[in-house]
């Protein structure tokens, strides 16, 4: 039997599936961010303890976002810039929240964010996803720090993956919301 939960898990991942194709096969870099790759980090080495997000973030460069528009056009995906989020939305779906969110590496997501999207090198899953490594997605959740964001946290560090290196790594303030975050677990 499979649940709406499966079904949901399911597309998301047919999400990842299709945006890779579509941006690997036109050469365009990405990693996954958000939620998804702190899923796919974590149940990687927990699978039990990796819950699911609701929708699928991306992280590209600012100067890509017009052939990431035209590929993804030619895929029949639809591109949307609303309430200050560009996304892309995919066939059959057309709502927002089935849309892979785009952010822009080296810019601050929002305006009061303390630093901008890390640009590392992504890592590959097995699958051949690519994702935010560890340490710049960990930046990511502390510099964006909602209670979904603090819930990440938790997740990867339950995982054992906030290294000491990784930890140390941290400027002063995210290693203060770090810290936070492990008062509360």
């Amino acid at each position: 039997m499979v649940t709406a939960y499966d079904a949901h898990v399911e597309q998301l991942f047919d999400r990842v599936r299709q945006l890779h194709a579509i941006l690997t096969a036109h050469g365009i870099p990405y990693r996954i961010v958000g939620g998804v790759a702190v899923y796919l980090h974590v149940s990687a080495v927990d699978p039990l303890s990796a819950r699911m997000t609701k929708d699928v973030d991306a992280a590209i460069h600012r100067r890509d976002l017009d052939r990431v528009i035209a590929a993804a056009a030619e895929a029949g995906w639809t591109y949307r810039h609303a309430a200050g989020v560009d996304m892309l939305i995919g066939q059959p779906e057309s709502k927002a929240r089935s849309a892979v969110h785009l952010i822009f590496l080296n810019e601050r997501v929002r305006p009061d964010h303390l630093e901008p999207v890390p640009a590392s090198a992504p890592v590959a899953t097995p699958e051949g996803f690519l994702l935010a490594p560890l340490p710049d997605l960990i930046r990511m959740k502390l510099t964006s720090f909602r209670l979904k964001d603090q819930v990440h946290i938790q997740d990867l560090d339950a995982a054992g993956l906030i290294t000491p290196p990784i930890e140390a790594a941290l400027p002063p303030l995210l290693r203060q919301r770090l810290a936070q975050v492990r008062t509360t677990e």
